[in-house]
């Protein structure tokens, strides 16, 4: 039976929906971060939807991953961790390199 607690690439070819939750701590520093950028740019800054595409468009790289199972498949929810945006920025460096 699959652990629907860990990265499971069969489970992924299920996957109809996706969710993501926020640590606490990265969840203060985003809020003050887009504070920030949106006193610089005049407007609304969405951080939180940009890592959660990042994240969710390489699954592998999430420490905390949980499927839950759905009428159609699972649903795939995230939750973004400190170490979580190091993985993907370094990700995103190495592949801009």
């Amino acid at each position: 039976m699959a652990s629907y607690k860990k990265f499971d690439p069969r489970l992924e070819s299920l996957v109809v929906e996706t969710r993501t939750v926020f640590d606490p701590e990265v969840e203060s520093e985003i809020q003050e971060f887009d504070g920030q950028l949106e006193s610089d740019a005049g407007t609304d800054v969405d951080t939180h939807a940009t890592l959660s595409a990042l994240i969710h468009s390489q699954p592998q790289l999430a420490s905390q991953i949980f499927y839950e199972r759905a009428h159609t498949g699972f649903t795939r929810e995230i939750t973004v961790t400190r170490a979580d945006v190091e993985r993907l920025f370094t990700e995103l460096a190495t592949a801009s390199s």
